[in-house]
């Protein structure tokens, strides 16, 4: 399996970090990928994924609730980091927007949204995207972009069947799922396989938040990846073996991630 989206270098991990690996590789985790969040976040993502080499995955990017009026200065100083020796990206990202507990920043985050998406053209590096209550205004941007995009992953999707087929006209895209779906009360195990074909998928953890039954509660770690695997390849009536390889598939590739 590939965890294609979990912050292991949060402080969350600081710990026990080196255990937190030993379980995920004993769980059947071949690769995980490590999502930058702002300008601070880089250096723990790179020393993580330099830390575990061909296992941790670095993604460089301004997550849309980090966007703040001085965002052009943040990304001013992000960008280099695609081009420091030793770094070498599998995407631009956690990008997207974010308009669930706050639209303060909203022009901001169109704007650094949309100039990450043209890092994303310019560098042919896929975005991994987070979007909340945003996905108009998410797929306007997108649009303009279409056919020069290299593809990505809309991250943690927990939506409907419209909102599902509105995604996959991105046909480069696929949708990363996580914890949510093996929550009782989702829509998941029912609006996936209605409408999204099994090479459009990738699984994720998002941890340390949103771990999956039978964990919820708990830290989230890449290791409880297992646990959305196997609540997909019940929803799709594949076998576990049959899901992680058309997920694993689908990792090489969108994100570049290679088992």
């Amino acid at each position: 399996m590939i965890d294609t989206h979990c912050h292991i270098d949060g402080e969350e991990f600081v710990e026990d970090i080196d255990e937190v690996i030993a379980r995920a590789r004993e769980a059947g985790v071949q690769a995980i990928g490590v999502p930058g969040i702002n300008l601070q976040s880089l250096d723990t993502v790179i020393s993580v994924c330099q830390r575990y080499p061909d296992y941790c995955y670095p993604m460089l990017g301004l997550h849309p609730e980090d966007v703040k009026a001085d965002w052009q200065e943040v990304l001013k100083q992000i960008k280099p980091y695609f081009q420091q020796d030793g770094v070498k990206p599998v995407a631009v990202g956690e990008v997207g927007l974010d308009f669930y507990w706050s639209r303060e920043f909203e022009q901001e985050q169109l704007l650094a949204f949309e100039e990450q998406v043209k890092w994303s053209v310019e560098l042919q590096l896929p975005l991994m995207i987070h979007c909340r209550k945003a996905q108009n205004e998410m797929v306007a941007i997108l649009k303009r972009y279409k056919d020069q995009l290299p593809g990505g992953v809309f991250h943690c999707f927990t939506g409907n069947e419209l909102e599902a087929k509105e995604l996959l006209q991105f046909d480069r895209f696929v949708l990363g799922i996580g914890g949510v779906s093996t929550f009782k009360k989702s829509h998941l195990p029912e609006v996936l396989p209605a409408v999204v074909p099994l090479d459009r998928l990738v699984l994720e953890t998002d941890a340390p938040y949103m771990a999956p039954v039978p964990k919820r509660g708990e830290r989230n770690e890449p290791a409880f990846v297992a646990y959305v695997l196997k609540k997909l390849a019940e929803a799709y009536q594949v076998s576990e073996e049959e899901m992680e390889t058309a997920t694993n598939e689908n990792c090489r590739r969108v994100l570049n991630i290679k088992v």
